[in-house]
């Protein structure tokens, strides 16, 4: 009976070792292809099957399994852990709040989301999917008075995009050959002076996956040329787990909950009891650090908000 069960196990262990491997390919391919590209969103949840196979093997005593698990599972942890760990690095200029948030076509509580930059001081506010009806339901909720300065297109559907400042902003921009609106402002800090602000939203691979990882792409252009300090916020439609966005992160951008050791920030779907689980809502700096990143309960949004707090080099 021992000798069956323990067969059982093993292979239970080689299958659940098979989905680990998945994950771990799913993470680091560099996909062209849709298909693989929507299985990795769920790539950190199929790596975390090779611990299951781990334990499934000693359980059996099956010991060369067990080994060859063990190294499939410091695999894992090495893609996973960092998010954990926090850099430790501070920097030596001014704070700012940041705050990122997607409002699914404008249905988000407008009143939530100005009470949210009341309450956290937030001095940068991205917003995706800003509708003009949603505009002025922000406005009505007093978000003139907190963020008075603001480069919007507010567009019907989920095309409308939105950056709000507590600073003046000049060298506003609308890019070019997206789908929806995607942004950029210099905001004038009075103690940092010029740092650029970002606010993107590609288009969902599901819905244009040529579209999603040719405008990836064209925020890695648009990234790479930019100096100085800056500040992106956006609704990627991409985890950490595709690399089309860990690609953005190669150069002199960081993502803020990698610094802070935040860990995943599952941010979507927030509007469904088994969610949200995955993160594809990111706020990313450059020549600053993230000392605290967190998610927000937006109600009436299928995505949490993220808000950060960023201090920028002196």
């Amino acid at each position: 009976m021992r000798k069956w069960v323990d067969r059982v196990l093993l292979g239970l262990g080689w299958c659940a070792s098979a989905a680990g491997v998945l994950g771990i390919v799913l993470h680091f391919g560099t996909w062209r292809r849709q298909v693989p590209v929507l299985l990795a969103s769920g790539a950190s949840y199929l790596m975390l099957a090779a611990v299951l196979g781990l334990v499934l093997f000693l359980i059996a005593r099956g010991w060369k399994s067990a080994v060859s698990a063990g190294v499939l599972v410091a695999a894992v942890l090495w893609t996973q852990v960092p998010m954990f760990v926090p850099e430790g690095r501070a920097a030596s200029g001014p704070e700012v709040s940041v705050m990122q948030s997607n409002l699914l076509f404008g249905r988000g509580d407008a009143a939530a989301v100005v009470r949210a930059v009341r309450e956290h001081r937030v001095e940068v506010l991205t917003i995706d999917e800003l509708t003009p009806e949603l505009a002025q339901r922000l406005a009505a909720a007093g978000i003139d008075e907190l963020l008075p300065h603001q480069f919007l297109q507010a567009r019907g559907g989920g095309n409308g995009t939105g950056i709000y400042s507590r600073y003046p902003l000049r060298d506003t921009k609308k890019y070019d050959g997206f789908w929806m609106n995607n942004l950029s402002a210099t905001m004038e800090h009075p103690r940092r002076g010029a740092v650029a602000v970002f606010a993107f939203h590609p288009v969902p691979p599901s819905v244009d996956f040529p579209a999603w990882s040719s405008e990836l792409d064209r925020i890695r252009e648009i990234l790479d040329a930019q100096q100085g300090p800056a500040i992106v916020g956006a609704d990627f439609n991409a985890t950490r787990d595709h690399s089309a966005f860990r690609a953005l992160l190669r150069g002199r951008f960081v993502a803020a909950a990698d610094q802070a050791g935040a860990g995943p920030m599952l941010t979507y779907p927030a509007d469904r009891r088994w969610g949200p689980v995955i993160g594809i809502d990111h706020i990313l700096v450059a020549d600053g650090t993230a000392a605290e990143v967190r998610s927000l309960s937006i109600p009436g949004s299928d995505h949490r908000a993220i808000l950060a707090q960023v201090q920028l080099n002196a």
